[in-house]
């Protein structure tokens, strides 16, 4: 109930979230028709279209992932002073933003997509491939690793899907049960099932009931998705 359009269908518009600040203020990345970027966009309950507003400049692409409760945003982003790279970037609607790097190693070697935050704030999962492999999303191994949100880093990344590189597709990890497990998705596009990873035994478990069904996007609980 309560549906009511945030922006009017002009321009290409992916990925919604919320911030997780107490604020509730919905996300989403617009691509830019003119330099083919995208920017993180933002507005508000109750909104309309036209009153969203740009927190980061088309000239540069950037994409939100996930959010903190301080405020401050999980993004990919190329800022022209700090190059590309992953950063906790601080809004600053109607001016620059803040920027702050994160540290990890693996983002030196390759992509880290579809980025969720822990409802704790430290844990991460994310989807990883490496740069010689493309940006196709089949083939990419899901991970979790430790996040420390004050010193902005990434730490001790594990597998946990995929971790042979198998040419299905295995996206979109989630938080789920407090944090306690991560739901995604795995198959071949058109035939996709939703498994539940959990951290306390390294279990994992199919739990789509359908195996004709095609199921995919998993969304978390309490978190941004």
């Amino acid at each position: 109930t309560g549906f009511h359009q945030l922006s009017d269908g002009t321009f290409t518009d992916f990925n919604p979230t919320w911030t997780r600040d107490g604020k509730n203020t919905p996300l989403w990345n617009r691509k830019d028709p003119t330099t083919g970027n995208y920017h993180i966009m933002a507005s508000k309950v109750g909104g309309t279209p036209g009153e969203e507003v740009a927190l980061t400049d088309a000239r540069y692409s950037s994409w939100v992932h996930s959010a903190l409760s301080d405020g401050r945003l999980f993004v990919a982003s190329a800022p022209p002073k700090l190059g590309r790279g992953y950063y906790l970037m601080t809004p600053n609607p109607g001016g620059e933003p803040r920027f702050e790097r994160i540290e990890c190693e693996l983002a030196r070697q390759g992509i880290l997509d579809r980025v969720s935050v822990s409802p704790d704030e430290k844990k991460i999962c994310f989807e990883f491939q490496y740069w010689l492999k493309g940006r196709s999303m089949i083939g990419r191994t899901l991970y979790v690793a430790d996040f420390d949100a004050e010193k902005r880093t990434m730490t001790n990344p594990k597998p946990f899907a995929n971790e042979e590189g198998k040419l299905l597709w295995f996206g979109y990890p989630r938080w789920i049960d407090g944090g306690t497990a991560i739901v995604f998705h795995a198959g071949k596009p058109g035939n996709c099932q939703l498994y539940v990873y959990r951290l306390r035994d390294g279990s994992t478990q199919q739990v789509s009931t359908n195996p004709k069904a095609d199921y995919r996007y998993p969304h978390g609980e309490d978190v941004p998705c």
